[in-house]
C-alpha cells in the first residue's frame, strides 16, 4: 500500500475485507475536523470496505462510507457515499457507472486481441531487451496485459 493513508488517528474505525488492494497515494479517512473549531467536536464515522475491491491510484474515502463486495474504484475517485457490491464507480463524486462482471467480461474479451506479458515482464524480473519489447507492441496495441 505504498504512499497510503488510513486515518491514523482514528485507524480502527477502518475495516478492509479480503482480496483488496489499495493503489499508491489513496487516503482513507474516518473522521472530517471541519466541525472542530465551531462545534468542539471533530465528526467520526466507520469506513468499510468488503471483499475482492480495488481502489485506484489517488482515491479518497471519506468517513462513513461502505463499499461492498466485487468492487472497482477509479483512479482519483473521491468516495463521499456508499458504493454497493458488484460495482464499477468512478469520479468525484465518485458514482456508479457499471457492473463488476461486465467490466471484466469486457477486459477478458480484449485480453483476446491485445498483447499478453508473462511474469518475466514484471518489475524486478524485466530486462532492458523486454522493456524494449514491450514498448514497442504498446506503441502499436496502445495496451496490454501483464501477469
Amino acid at each position: 500500500m505504498g504512499e497510503c493513508i488510513l486515518d491514523p488517528g482514528h485507524c480502527w474505525l477502518i475495516e478492509i475485507g479480503n482480496r483488496v488492494t489499495i493503489a499508491p497515494r489513496c487516503h482513507i479517512l474516518a473522521h472530517d475536523a471541519s466541525t472542530k473549531r465551531e462545534l468542539g467536536y471533530t465528526r467520526i464515522a466507520p469506513v468499510k470496505i468488503g471483499n475482492d475491491v480495488f481502489i485506484g491510484a489517488g482515491t479518497t474515502i471519506l468517513p462513513g462510507v461502505s463499499i461492498g463486495n466485487k468492487v472497482i474504484i477509479g483512479a482519483g475517485s473521491v468516495v463521499s457515499r456508499s458504493i454497493p457490491d458488484n460495482s464499477v464507480a468512478i469520479g468525484n463524486p465518485c458514482r456508479v457507472t457499471g457492473l463488476y462482471e461486465d467490466y471484466i467480461e469486457k477486459q477478458r474479451n480484449m485480453m483476446q486481441k491485445k498483447p499478453c506479458f508473462d511474469a518475466s515482464y514484471r518489475i524486478g524480473a524485466i530486462t532492458d531487451e523486454k522493456k524494449r519489447q514491450m514498448k514497442e507492441q504498446l506503441d502499436i496495441q496502445g495496451s496490454g496485459y501483464v501477469v
